[in-house]
């Protein structure tokens, strides 16, 4: 990190692509992964589930960490009012580039921010970015399943990677659409008290 900060940065999320994008803003936090159930409650608002689920992750390593700013975020790719999740195996990714290809989704993240003494429930932003997809041939998606990036990526594909061919236009901040939009958690970081040049 950056001289000058009063407290450690911890980021609750095991996620690289969280790590590098708040290494654009000259952060290197300390990673925990939080464990927390990240499941869509189906009578739960999309916007409610990203902000639940990130405030989660966060409060869950606020507890063990009381000394540091503690960031997480949750991200959720919608379609028909519905989150897609991360596949759960390639049959799953086939199937929600099938379901992608050719249409215009919404793809919500919520940032979650806690300050040092674990006293305050963290501070919450959410962004929102439109993708449109290209429509995506039956040998495209398994070339794009074979490379093993829809694993682990909500609605199974990966922006900032090789899934950049599937995404025909991107409205809004592409950092929402890759899980950490970079000026709201600017923001948050800033008003929880970090400091960096």
């Amino acid at each position: 990190m950056p001289d000058g900060h009063a407290a450690a940065l911890v980021l609750a999320s095991a996620s690289p692509r969280r790590a590098e994008l708040l290494g654009r803003l000259g952060l290197r936090p300390e990673v925990v992964a939080a464990e927390v159930d990240e499941r869509w409650h189906p009578s739960e608002p999309a916007e409610h589930y990203v902000a639940r689920v990130a405030a989660e992750k966060v409060g869950a390593v606020a507890r063990a960490r009381p000394d540091a700013v503690v960031i997480g975020a949750d991200t959720a790719v919608i379609l028909d009012g519905e989150p897609l999740g991360k596949p759960v195996d390639d049959d799953h990714a086939r199937s929600m580039l099938r379901r992608l290809s050719g249409r215009t989704h919404i793809v919500l993240t919520a940032v979650a921010v806690a300050r040092p003494g674990g006293g305050d429930a963290p501070s919450v932003a959410e962004d929102e970015a439109v993708v449109t997809m290209a429509g995506l041939t039956d040998a495209v998606i398994e070339w794009y399943v074979a490379t093993g990036e829809p694993r682990d990526k909500a609605g199974g594909y990966a922006l900032q990677g090789a899934g950049a061919v599937l995404v025909q236009r991107v409205e809004g901040d592409p950092t929402t659409v890759v899980g950490l939009p970079l000026r709201a958690t600017a923001l948050l970081l800033r008003a929880a008290g970090l400091t960096w040049p």
